[in-house]
């Protein structure tokens, strides 16, 4: 399918701004780098790609808002949409020189995400989702995998940071997940977390304590790949509700049954 107008303005911009990350990207020792908290950095190429992003979809659609992780919220004269970005997620990953992160665009029409694009330039692999047309990698359409017993699955997760509350709830809910699965994984972006999800690499993926940008692109992919989207705790999510419990939908359900265990 062809993207839409709409979803060929996103990628151009998430385009547009990867470039500038992956001249950096290769030439990551040289990038001036300052803490912005316990293990939590920001760098110069993450500040520059938002400002792409800022700018290249500020001129495609004049007016709308914009939620961005190093600007906060900046409301703009069209009130019904605003523009949710993370200009580089999996910061981490990427001051260590490994290439697992992305660029994350989603669009909030009226308080409801309509489309989104995930893009890792590292790989060249673009997801994109449009609310009701399905979701793709690249050009081909997405679908969660189909594997129904856990004892078969993957599972994505991510361990709070250094500084960062929730280490002994996770601890938990590792424990009640970590010894039913073939195995569980820890690879640094919520952004592709959602999109392998998406892509049936992984069958499931949980975690607490995200931002809106973090999750806003990659719950409608998971959506739109025909997954299940919910909070951790089963609660109808949003993606400012902060948590994320999303998967195929035979496995989905099963991944919340422990994680309510290890609250009880």
């Amino acid at each position: 399918m062809t993207p839409s107008a709409l979803l060929q303005v996103m990628i151009k911009a998430a385009r547009k701004a990867a470039r500038g990350l992956a001249r950096d990207f290769g030439e990551v020792s040289e990038l001036q780098v300052s803490r912005k908290g316990p293990s939590d950095f920001v760098s110069a190429a993450d500040i520059k790609a938002e400002q792409t992003l800022y700018e290249a979809l500020s001129e495609a659609r004049p007016g709308y808002g914009f939620l961005a992780e190093e600007r906060g919220m900046v409301e703009g004269t069209d009130k019904t949409h605003t523009w949710i970005i993370d200009p580089l997620d999996g910061t981490t990953n990427f001051l260590h020189g490994i290439p697992h992160f992305a660029v994350n665009v989603a669009l909030e029409r009226e308080g409801q995400v309509v489309a989104s694009v995930t893009f890792n330039p590292a790989t060249n692999e673009l997801f994109w989702a449009e609310r009701g047309r399905g979701a793709f990698l690249n050009d081909k359409r997405l679908r969660v995998s189909g594997r129904k017993a856990m004892a078969d699955c993957l599972i994505a997760t991510g361990v709070p940071f250094q500084g960062r509350p929730g280490h002994s709830q996770f601890l938990k809910e590792l424990h009640q997940i970590a010894p039913r699965v073939a195995g569980i994984r820890r690879f640094g972006s919520a952004a592709l977390d959602f999109a392998y999800v998406a892509a049936g690499r992984y069958d499931a993926y949980w975690e607490r304590n995200l931002n809106a940008w973090d999750m806003a692109a990659g719950a409608l992919i998971v959506a739109e790949s025909g997954g299940i989207v919910t909070g951790a705790d089963g609660e109808t999510f949003t993606p400012g509700g902060g948590t994320i419990c999303c998967g195929n939908p035979d496995v989905q359900p099963l991944v919340l049954e422990r994680l309510k265990a290890a609250a009880a």
